[in-house]
């Protein structure tokens, strides 16, 4: 007994000894805020989910309803979750978010506070729940599962009234205490106009800024799913893009000054690539989806997104310091529709080819300058916990590989270590072919993640330089990879 206390005691030593060099260490790199806290950063490493848009407008064949549709319109006839979790699964992506609630106003869960939902319609004999059948699904395919619900309700006789405020907390409250952990919750920044409102006819608007009272709204989220990431044009914990194509900008800074920004403000777009010096960390998510329209409609089945299309969004996306919400309009079958399969399924096959393989992994590395513990073999060992470090006075660091031998590629890979901030304001990278060194791009911002491609080539050396910085840099780790070719 006494052999097995003497070991606890010499382990739990150890183990204290272990936390106290790891904070000895990180603390010689300041950070630079803002920063992400746990849970964007949790988010952040999802980088590629699914957006669900499916409800009333399947059936009416309309992207926005007006909120005087029938429940009893409501009626897939082969509807399975678990087909859309298997069909994102295999994508390769890592959540689904699904839009509860519209601006119809009609509910996917038989909530207690409105009869316009699934409980009216014929679809389960009036007995189903969609948001947990999906919940259910994402669970056992491993998925995170997130909820879209529209702040408008264009069906609803109190919209724009203090009462509806109350009415869309009641039902947040259910989607956030009866379906299990939730990643995500989406807010949508479309609200007010023209209405069915209860049989008013009638166009509300409302002040955008503070009718609902965000500040109480997202108090609510905070103590219900505390772990969950919530989604608007201004945030508070991931923001727009703002358009709707899949591109992200060329600069994009997770940082922005958040208070001058709100849901719904109607010129977004000057605030969409952040703010340098921003005071909140508020990432972008770029959310797109595979066909034209955003709900199903069948007159776009031959307008599903090439792979070459696909791919571009993801490098412009995920490339990008961003993230990538892909929406599939499920069919009014209830089933993610086969001609999105197909490009889902290349897509998955083009990204598994292409960073299956990292090209740089134990070559020689060489840098400009690194912290002591820090050091420049930490830019290749795959650990999203560790980074190389420049020291403070290199103002223009610099990353050389050699290979041992040449290498055809046409992608390379950087990521900041952004749990100490975003800082990489220019860089240039340079590849080295025949002995010489050529210029491949030049380019602003850094942050999670860059991805940049260029001509498939072969390849004695890459260099990559920072031109102009926040502070001093640090880097999570580099890659260089070959993605096939698309012969479409």
């Amino acid at each position: 007994m006494k052999i097995v206390t003497r070991n606890k005691l010499v382990v739990t030593l150890l183990f204290v000894g272990f936390l106290m060099s790891c904070t000895k260490k990180r603390s010689t790199i300041a950070a630079v805020e803002p920063v992400p806290n746990a849970y964007q950063m949790a988010w952040q490493e999802l980088e590629y989910y699914a957006f669900i848009h499916f409800n009333m407008n399947t059936f009416t064949n309309k992207e926005w309803g007006f909120g005087d549709e029938q429940p009893q319109q409501f009626n897939p006839t082969e509807l399975d979750t678990r087909q859309w979790a298997r069909v994102a699964k295999e994508a390769g992506m890592k959540g689904i978010i699904i839009t509860a609630k519209h601006h119809d106003g009609f509910c996917l869960w038989p909530s207690n506070y409105t009869e316009h939902s699934v409980k009216n319609s014929p679809w389960r004999k009036g007995k189903g729940d969609l948001i947990r059948e999906l919940s259910e699904a994402c669970k056992e395919y491993g998925l995170k599962f997130g909820i879209y619900l529209s702040p408008w309700d264009r069906n609803h006789p109190d919209y724009g009234k203090q009462e509806y405020i109350t009415y869309f907390r009641n039902q947040l409250t259910e989607l956030l205490t009866e379906y299990g952990e939730i990643f995500e919750v989406w807010f949508d920044g479309a609200n007010g106009g023209d209405g069915y409102y209860g049989g008013a006819n009638e166009e509300r608007r409302v002040d955008k800024r503070t009718y609902y009272d965000w500040p109480n709204t997202i108090g609510l989220v905070r103590e219900l799913q505390p772990q969950a990431v919530i989604f608007s044009d201004a945030g508070p914990d991931i923001r727009w893009v703002g358009n709707e194509k899949g591109y992200a900008n060329e600069t994009t800074w997770s940082p922005i000054f958040r208070d001058s920004v709100y849901g719904g403000m109607p010129d977004f777009q000057r605030f969409a690539s952040g703010q340098e010096n921003g005071t909140h960390w508020v990432p972008t998510e770029t959310d797109v989806s595979i066909r034209p329209g955003w709900y199903y409609h069948p007159e776009q089945d031959d307008q599903v997104k090439s792979l070459s299309k696909l791919v571009d969004i993801y490098y412009n996306s995920v490339g990008l310091n961003s993230s990538l919400l892909l929406n599939l309009p499920v069919d009014t079958r209830g089933l993610v529709h086969e001609n999105e399969v197909a490009s889902l399924n290349a897509m998955a096959t083009f990204l598994k080819e292409t960073f299956s393989k990292n090209y740089l992994l134990n070559q020689k590395v060489t840098t400009s300058s690194e912290v002591n513990g820090f050091p420049k073999k930490q830019l290749l060992d795959e650990d999203l916990n560790s980074y190389w470090a420049a020291t403070s006075a290199d103002s223009q660091p610099t990353i050389s590989v050699t290979l041992e031998k040449p290498i055809a590629a046409n992608t390379f890979m950087i990521q900041e270590y952004i749990p100490l901030g975003q800082r990489i304001k220019a860089f240039t990278f340079e590849v080295m072919t025949e002995g010489t060194w050529k210029k491949i791009y030049e380019g602003s911002t850094v942050g999670n993640k860059r991805l940049i491609r260029f001509e498939t080539q072969s390849i004695e050396a890459v260099r990559f330089k920072v031109t102009d910085t926040k502070a001093q840099v640090v880097i999570n780790t580099i890659g260089l990879f070959k993605a096939p070719e698309i012969n479409e």
